[in-house]
């Protein structure tokens, strides 16, 4: 771990705001993603959190600041440029936006085969194994509309998996979610980390952030206030904001 491009951020977000007509949403934000790390970012509706996850792949452009992902300022891009750094970064919405005309195979196929250039038999082989990697090795031919609503995000995690990115990005992939069918998202998620992927969450779920983050970032009124270990963020919050969320969430 000496190595030096061990300690070269894979993203880097450098005074980073965003302002939507007088709103200041994002004030300064600058904050590092490394290789493998896990960071989830929470903090009360309203704080941001989302605005920032989607500035992180340009979905919505910064104001100011930069994003630097490997090297490349996507503030700077051309589209042509930055769609293809974009297929490096896998998005996990709260909602699945799976194409219900399509099987759950195709759902996946899809991108690989129409960005990528991959032929139908590759697709057709990685996608299977990544419904076995999120359990649903059985559903490859069903319909979206069959589904549960926890095993359509899983079919849109393995979705983006498909793309074979180096990051993946969750906007409150639960939140939508009945709660009896949180804890299989959560399950995948939290496989994905164990294997050593590179992961930003938005999420409510302060037991998943506790156990499975390398990093917490607790965000409100548009700056990230605190940036920790969870074990440090949880039991020791520094800031009165941080204090007061965790006594509202953790009580409920």
């Amino acid at each position: 771990m000496n190595n030096e491009t061990e300690q070269v951020p894979v993203l880097a977000v450098e005074h980073v705001k965003k302002t939507f007509g007088k709103t200041d949403v994002l004030k300064d934000i600058t904050e590092t993603v490394h290789n493998g790390e896990v960071i989830c970012l929470i903090g009360p509706s309203g704080a941001g959190k989302s605005t920032f996850l989607r500035c992180l792949n340009m979905l919505d452009e910064p104001t100011a600041g930069s994003v630097v992902f490997e090297g490349n300022d996507l503030t700077k891009m051309d589209d042509k440029h930055l769609d293809q750094l974009r297929e490096e970064m896998g998005m996990v919405f709260q909602s699945f936006n799976l194409f219900p005309h399509m099987s759950v195979l195709e759902n996946i196929k899809l991108a690989p085969m129409k960005v990528k250039g991959v032929d139908d038999a590759t697709a057709t082989k990685t996608a299977n194994a990544l419904l076995d990697q999120v359990g649903l090795a059985d559903k490859a031919d069903a319909f979206p509309a069959n589904l549960s609503g926890g095993q359509q995000q899983r079919v849109a995690i393995a979705r983006a998996l498909a793309m074979n990115p180096k990051v993946m990005l969750f906007d409150e992939p639960t939140s939508a979610l009945d709660p009896e069918m949180v804890g299989e998202v959560l399950k995948v998620m939290q496989d994905l980390a164990s294997e050593g992927m590179t992961m930003v969450v938005v999420t409510h779920e302060m037991g998943f952030a506790r156990n499975v983050a390398d990093k917490v970032w607790f965000m409100a009124d548009g700056y990230i206030q605190e940036s920790a270990t969870p074990s440090a963020f949880f039991d020791h919050p520094q800031t009165d904001r941080a204090k007061d969320f965790l006594a509202k969430v953790l009580e409920a």
